[in-house]
């Protein structure tokens, strides 16, 4: 990160060989180098948006959140970012577990005595 990126919270990633953020045509090339020097093989920049969306529509982000997110149009782009993951399937599968025993045990307040029920006499 020292070698390509900017400092701070708000830096870019990738700098060009003049501090200026890189032109597309030499984006690859600088993407390509940053990999080989981390040791990665195969991997193309776009995967890390895709890995990125993945993991946020794994926290349970919405179809709408996950659009705003990655500037979609449509639900059908932003859809496939939405995997189903078995870790997600045990949160989703306890969840309706937890529904379903709520609604075997519903947890019953006693009434209070009614006032003036029948029978009761006055002073």
């Amino acid at each position: 990160m020292e070698r390509y990126a900017e400092h701070g919270a708000d830096g870019r990633v990738f700098l060009g060989a003049k501090g200026a953020t890189p032109r597309r045509n030499h984006f690859n090339r600088l993407w390509q180098k940053a990999c080989s020097d981390a040791g990665i093989k195969g991997l193309h920049f776009h995967d890390l948006r895709h890995t990125g969306n993945t993991l946020a529509a794994s926290t349970g982000a919405s179809t709408r959140e996950l659009m705003a997110r990655m500037g979609h149009s449509t639900s059908r782009a932003a859809l496939i970012y939405q995997h189903a993951s078995a870790a997600r399937d045990r949160l989703i599968a306890d969840a309706l577990s937890d529904l379903v025993d709520k609604g075997r045990k519903p947890e019953r307040k006693q009434d209070p005595e009614p006032e003036g029920h029948a029978g009761d006499t006055a002073d």
